[in-house]
Formats: structure tokens, sequence, C-alpha cells
């Protein structure tokens, strides 16, 4: 395999991209090809409140390899910046002989009229996109790239700025991965010199031996050890398990090594990674692999397109971001029996533990750059310094452990955005069955960040309601034993999580109105909900929108969304069976809709608008393909339960 001598663009290679932006800190994310000098310029019509190269201490420089830097640009202000209007930044690198201007770069970074990127600043949720699930070879459009043609019609108005984007699972799909942009992790690799490392426990002694066997692409579910335990971590895995009752999922080519990881990061959110990488499909494919390869070839050169939009979005809105089981892998901590499989072998180990790595320094950072680079920052330049298997255990097992991926942002009313992946209830009753999406502590720790809010936005990439009929179909399925078949992971399937969960909504000093984000499901609704046995309860309204570039299986979704209208209509005695019959949930109906669906089946992105007292007062989905939806309240079918 060889690299292409292609010259890049420029050195910034991927970013900026905006993160935690308020009005005393600004951070900023990108990777650099080389440890370049960086300045920054931040100005506001004629006046300049910022301007000059940045010291050590503003900008954490990592090397990923030889020619790939992580750069967190981390600035904290005395004197607060200026709210709701406009501030222009340029993101300058210095070059063997001058300063070179971000419109010099990165001209294509700017909508029309602009001279430099922008960014408000925005304390008070007025509103935001949200959104989640987004895979490159899905073969549709990419909700982040309407996102960005929906912004560049307002991007002049401050008061039409969203105060931020929300990313809620799902940014990298390392389960799920097309031949082609495995290929292109791999030259994309080889161009940037990301690490080689040893691989314990597989059958190949590293990665280099990974690249050079011919099960690399489409076959790496014959690279584990085929003992008893290892035989349970394959099938999990790359069994390439078959779903009959939602989806067909192939993971034969998983994302394995750090080096793959991280180019990944890369390609899903440059079009510059992509420039000049060589995809001729490689020999050793079979004649179906060749065809699968061809098809996919096509649907990730519509992607690569639209990724110029993406990086445009990027670079102008605040950014947070969560992750959810396919940002490592599918069913991830799904029960105690998954993680006692998963956990218990070493090469499986060291899977997960490179997509933490590449979640750390890809989304984590960015949401809290302090927290984490004080927590965790020690361990990982040890490792990346040094570069040893030893110190890449140490990280990864440091990693396993750690426990506050979950993050506010400060705005006005607070957004809590929960991890729901590291902090699990495990079932005492089968360690097969699934376990809480929250454990017990965590949920109490919740508990305590919500009494004395009056309102709050809850960012849980599960929904915490879902649609009941196919929690029963999980149900079934974890009753027979096979909870992995239909990803019978909800908030609903542990009782205990469920019930305090349901709990802190009916508790008096927790907030009066909230707002839950979520996604995971791959399609979008919106249900309003209220305690049914109490007055001046609180106002609930749960927002699902999924997936960014990614759908339900069509038919069957509709046929779901009929059945359980009928099954669950307001005066079926199913709803007494349900966990959240102390609740009255009502559908919200998407406009247009047709035959009474609640459910929108759409690639696309969350749009909504806050009242002054933190109620949505305006639910959208934009869709994918410029057709939009609207969630109307107050003219849907009543739920119970």
């Amino acid at each position: 395999m060889t690299a292409t001598t292609t010259p890049l663009p420029s050195p910034i290679l991927v970013g900026p991209i905006l993160r935690r932006v308020t009005a005393e800190q600004c951070v900023i994310w990108l990777i650099s090809t080389a440890p370049v000098p960086l300045a920054v310029t931040l100005l506001q019509d004629d006046q300049c409140l910022f301007e000059r190269p940045l010291r050590e201490d503003e900008v954490w420089s990592l090397a990923l390899g030889e020619h790939a830097w992580m750069r967190l640009v981390n600035l904290h202000f005395d004197t607060p910046l200026p709210c709701e209007r406009p501030i222009a930044y340029d993101l300058a690198y210095h070059d063997s002989a001058d300063w070179v201007s971000l419109r010099q770069w990165g001209a294509e970074l700017l909508y029309p009229g602009e001279a430099l990127p922008t960014f408000v600043i925005r304390p008070q949720l007025h509103s935001l996109l949200h959104g989640s699930c987004r895979k490159p070879h899905y073969p549709g459009p990419d909700g982040l790239a309407r996102a960005d043609r929906w912004l560049a019609q307002r991007h002049e108005e401050p008061t039409q700025r969203p105060s931020l984007l929300m990313l809620s699972g799902d940014q990298l799909y390392a389960d799920d991965v097309a031949g082609p942009l495995l290929l292109a992790c791999h030259r994309l690799a080889e161009r940037l010199g990301l690490w080689c490392e040893e691989l314990p426990g597989a059958v190949v002694d590293d990665s280099a031996g990974l690249l050079d066997s011919s099960y690399c692409y489409y076959r790496r579910e014959q690279l584990l050890p085929h003992d008893k335990r290892s035989e349970a971590v394959r099938k999990r895995f790359f069994g390439g398990v078959r779903k009959p009752i939602f989806t067909s999922d192939a993971a034969h080519n998983h994302l394995i090594t750090y080096a793959e990881v991280i180019a990944a990061y890369c390609l899903v959110w440059s079009a510059d990674a992509w420039h000049g990488l060589d995809l001729t499909p490689p020999g050793r494919l079979n004649a179906a692999e060749r065809l699968q390869f061809d098809q996919e070839l096509e649907q990730l050169q519509q992607f690569r397109a639209q990724l110029p939009a993406v990086r445009r979005l990027l670079a102008h809105l605040p950014t947070y971001m969560i992750f959810d089981d396919h940002d490592v892998t599918d069913d991830w901590n799904l029960s105690a029996a998954w993680e006692e499989a998963a956990y218990n072998h070493p090469f499986s180990r060291r899977i997960i533990g490179n997509t933490l790595i590449g979640y750390l320094l890809c989304q984590g950072l960015g949401n809290t750059p302090d927290r984490l680079r004080q927590q965790l920052g020690g361990a990982l330049e040890h490792w990346l310094e040094q570069r040893t298997t030893a110190q890449q255990d140490a990280l990864i097992e440091q990693l396993f452990h750690y426990q506050r991926w979950d993050y506010t942002v400060p705005l006005q009313p607070g957004v809590v955005v929960l991890d729901t992946r590291t902090r699990r209830w495990r079932s005492e009753q089968d360690l097969a069955h699934p376990s809480g999406l929250l454990d017990w502590e965590a949920l109490s720790d919740l508990q305590q960040q919500l009494i004395g809010r009056d309102a709050v936005v809850l960012v849980s990439p599960a929904p915490i309601f879902g649609v009941k009929l196919i929690e029963a179909i999980q149900k079934l399925f974890t009753l027979a034993g096979q909870p992995l078949m239909v990803d019978a992971e909800n908030w609903m399937a542990h009782r205990g999580s469920a019930n305090v969960m349901l709990n802190i909504f009916s508790h008096r000093q927790t907030p009066q109105q909230f707002v839950i984000l979520s996604g995971d499901v791959h399609y979008s609704f919106v249900y309003d909900v209220e305690l049914r046995f109490r007055r001046h309860g609180p106002q609930i309204c749960q927002i699902t929108a999924s997936g960014l570039k990614n759908q339900f299986p069509p038919r069957l979704l509709t046929l779901f969304d009929h059945i359980n209208r009928w099954l669950y209509a307001p005066r079926s005695p199913l709803n007494w069976f349900t966990k959240r019959r102390r609740m009255r949930v009502t559908p919200r109906r998407p406009q247009p809709h047709p035959d009474g669906q609640r459910l929108v089946n759409r690639c696309g992105i969350g749009l909504v608008y806050f009242a002054a007292d933190g109620a949505p007062e305006e639910v959208w989905l934009l869709g994918a393909d410029d057709q939009d939806v609207r969630f109307d309240p107050g003219n849907g079918e009543e739920h119970w339960g």
C-alpha cells in the first residue's frame, strides 16, 4: 500500500470546529498536519476584542502521528465577550515565512458576504439544532449539510442564530464501516504517519499485520481466535448478527486500531482529508465484495461532496457532542453479560479502548476541556509521547473507569447532557437482561443537579419515552434471551432505572419544565407528557430527532406506527400494563403528515425554538431533502402510559 504524494490544500486538515463557547471561554478544535504556531483574532464590527499568537497554555497540541496534530485552542477571557452580536474570528497559522489568515487557507468556510467566519454568544437558549446517527454510506442526504443551507439564509441575523448544535450520539459508526471508507482510513493513516500498534489477543501481531491480512476488508470476523470465550466476542463484534425485527447489521469492517479511528474522524468531518487518496479497490476482494465496494464508493462520493458544507456549519455554531453505542460498538454495555464477554478478552478491550481514545480526542475534549485535560490529560500525553503497549493499556483502563463524560452547557435554562453508556444499572435478575441506562448513583447525581431549577433541557441519547409497541417487541426478545437481536436498550427495559427516572419527573423540587432531546432510533417524533394524577405537575416535552444520515426500514416503521396507534389507543387496556401508566403521553402530529402517522422517517436535523420560560414554542425537523416537518402541539391523540 503506497500513500499518495498529492499535497494537501493547507496544514489545517480538519476544522476549525467551534466547541464550548461562552462569554468567558472560547474553545476551537482542529487537526493540523504540522505543529504550526497559531494566532487568533476576534473582531466585532471595527473593534478588536483579541489579537495575538497563542501561548503554549492556550493551545493544547498532541502529536497523533508523524504528520497529525490535535490542536485544542482554549481561551479564557478576563473581560467577557459581548453577547447577542456576531463576533468574527480569524485562525491563522505561521508557515516558514509569514502568518497565513483563514481568509487565505479557508475561504470555503465563509458564507456569502463574510470576510471571516462568525459566531454569536447567546446565553439565553432561544433555539438550537440537534441530531444523531450520521452513517456516511447510508444512501441519503446529510442532515448537517441541510443545517448549513438553513444557516446560510440566516447568518446575517444574530437573533436567528441557534444557541448551539447538539450532536447526541453516533457521530462515528465505528462498527458499520463501508469498505471504501476503511480503505480511505488506511490511505490517510499512512499519509499522516499515524502510529502502528500491537494487537494483544489477535491472530495478527500488530496493525501492520492487520493491513496485510487477507481478512482486512469485509472479513474481519476471522481475525479473532476461536476459543470459547473469544467465540462469544467474535459473534458479538463481527458476526453480522441478523436482527429480523429491525435491521441487518454487518460489522465485518469494524474499526480496530487507533490509526483507523483517528483517520475515520478526519474523513467524516473534512473533505480535505479525502484529497488525493487512491481508492482503487484492493485486489484481494472477491466478486461479491467488489460489487459491494463499488456501490458503497458511489454513496461515499455523495457524502464527500457535502463535507464542505458540514465543515462550514461546524465553524460557525458552538457544537457539543456525546457518544452513543455506534461511536464505540453496537450495543455497547447493553448488558452485564455483554460486558463480561467484551472486557475479558484483550483484543476486544483494545477495540473498545481505541474508539474511546478517539472519542476523548475528537469529541469529549471540546465539551469540558479543562476538566478532561486535568483528569485524563496526563495519561493521554504519556502514551502519545512514548507509544508503548503498556501505556496504551493503562490509558484504556483509565478510560474504562472514568465516570465524568456527562456535562452541563452553561445556558439559561441549563442543558444537562447525560452519559447513558458507561454508568449502567446492571440487571440483578439475569446478567443477559438489558442494563438500566443510568445506575442509582448517576440518577441520584442527576436529581441533585435538577433540584432548584425552573426549567432544564435534558439530553438523553436514547428516548426516555419510546414507541410502546417497539419496546414491547424488545421486551419479548429479552424474555426469549435474545436482547442483542433487537437492540433492547431503552429506559423502560430496566425496572429500577425506569422507576427512578419517572420519580425524578414527579419530584416536587425538580423543574416544572423539562425538554428532553434524544436520538438513536433512526426516526423522529415528539411527545408531550404530563403526570396523570397530579395538578400543576411538570410539563415534559420529548423531542427525538434521528438520524442525520440514517433511516429506519420504511415499510416496517409505517407498520409499527399503525399498530402502535391501534394497540395503545387512549382507551386501550394495554396502557395499564406499561411502566408509564402514571403518565399521559400525547404525540404531536407532524405537519404535513400521511395517514395520521406520528413517526417521521427522514434524514434531517431537529430545530427547536424556546419560550422565555424554557418551553418549546416550535419544533421542526429540517429534512435533508429540504422537505421540512413541523410538529404541532395540541392536535394529537392522547395516549396513556
